[in-house]
């Protein structure tokens, strides 16, 4: 999302009438999309492949300041396949992401941890498995 201040700054060039308010909402949605960053696609599964598929998606989220888990949920991979295909069309966020290679990742017979990821922004550390 743009920052506060460059939104502010568009807002004053359209109260002092430099710019019309169609001009405003473009350029605003122009430094959203410049600010966003296109979704970079799934890694290749690293875990170890057991000739089974996975059957459960394991997402462990804790904080890095206290150590206390805030998120410690265990999906059915069968629960994530429906919800992918339902919140395709309504989570424009995943518009760059392919349905088929998340498809494919999931059921790949892949076993263990996928994503390991530290957001020092919100001091998280973000863990998910296939089990």
């Amino acid at each position: 999302m743009a920052s506060t201040e460059e939104r502010m700054r568009i807002l004053m060039m359209i109260q002092e009438g430099k710019i019309s308010a169609a001009e405003g909402a473009r350029l605003i949605e122009a430094l959203d999309e410049l600010s966003e960053p296109t979704p970079a696609p799934p890694p290749a599964p690293s875990g170890v492949s057991s000739g089974r598929k996975p059957r459960y998606m394991h997402v462990l989220i804790t904080d890095t300041d206290t150590g206390k888990t805030r998120v410690n949920v265990r999906l059915p991979v069968s629960l994530i396949n429906s919800g992918i295909r339902m919140g395709a069309r309504f989570a424009p966020e995943i518009e760059g992401l392919s349905m088929e290679d998340l498809n494919a990742w999931l059921n790949s017979g892949e076993i263990g941890q996928i994503v390991d990821v530290f957001d020092g922004e919100d001091g998280e550390h973000i863990e998910v498995f296939l089990e």
